[in-house]
């Protein structure tokens, strides 16, 4: 009996990892805040277009905006149809919390 319960104690005492969990918790908190950040991207072209943001597809109409997660990495792309074109630019973590006019990114 003895031996039961001495076998459940380290069962239950190994189960318990704080200096890890916590670790990991500020790790995935500090991710997280990353991947917040966004930046506002105008369309100053004088046309209509269609982007693919490393996310989801967009069509912009002059003078509209759009705001993009800021991915790096990421590739903002022209789109039609639902289909991915070619790149227009890679986001960088210049981009982040800036207003960006779609003309000089061309």
């Amino acid at each position: 009996m003895k031996t039961v319960a001495a076998i459940l104690l380290v069962v239950l005492f190994s189960s318990f990892n704080a200096p890890t969990d916590v670790k990991d918790v500020a790790i995935n908190n500090t991710e997280a805040t990353i991947t917040l950040a966004s930046f506002k991207l105008i369309n100053d072209t004088g046309e209509k277009v269609s982007i693919y943001t490393g996310t989801g597809f967009v069509s912009l109409n002059n003078g509209s905006s759009t705001s993009i997660t800021c991915n790096t990495g990421k590739e903002v792309r022209w789109a039609e149809s639902g289909r991915k074109g070619d790149v227009i630019f890679k986001i960088s973590s210049d981009h982040c919390g800036k207003t960006l006019k779609l003309s000089k990114l061309l």
